[in-house]
């Protein structure tokens, strides 16, 4: 499994990505909001986007810079994940969102995909001098707050979301641990 930059080469695979969790009723998270652009626009405006994310001059009032990723199978190239890492924080994301927001294609679930895209994620942000990052999950995705102890989240707090109305979950990794 290796993360990769989504490029136009990608269109058809992000697209079946997106539509599984569609025929799924699965939640989607990490996409750099993919989703929302297949529905409004087109997928070379959301690769302009997320290039555009990357750099802080180019980022609305109340958006953070970003990585966005997809994970891919490197036996055949498939993209069994997604991974969005941001490199500022929100008070909103401070309190509810977190430094990386991800998701594993339903079909491609308990393969361990998961535990190790966050573990890549939390290299990416070791090597962008981040001491530790916060990660975030809804109390009842019970597969979501394994990874993230997997990958050496600590629990800090858990608390009722007003805005998503259920318990969310706040952890913080260390990234100096050896993942």
């Amino acid at each position: 499994m290796k993360l990769v930059f989504p490029a136009m080469s990608h269109e058809r695979q992000a697209t079946e990505y997106i539509q599984e969790f569609l025929t799924y009723c699965s939640p989607i998270n990490g996409t750099g909001g993919l989703d929302r652009f297949l529905q409004e626009s087109s997928y070379a405006e959301w690769i302009d986007k997320i290039l555009k994310d990357v750099d802080i001059a180019n980022i609305p009032e109340g958006r953070v810079p970003a990585l966005t990723y997809f994970c891919v199978r490197e036996e055949d190239g498939h993209i069994v994940g997604m991974v969005n890492i941001r490199l500022a924080l929100t008070d909103f994301l401070r309190r509810e969102g977190g430094h990386v927001g991800y998701s594993v294609r339903p079909t491609e679930r308990r393969k361990g995909y998961g535990s190790a895209m966050l573990r890549e994620a939390v290299r990416v942000c070791a090597t962008l001098g981040m001491p530790s990052v916060l990660v975030s999950c809804d109390r009842e995705n019970v597969a979501s707050a394994g990874v993230i102890r997997s990958c050496g989240g600590l629990l800090e707090e858990e608390f009722y979301s007003d805005t998503f109305h259920e318990a969310v979950q706040r952890y913080i990794i260390n990234t100096k641990i050896d993942q």
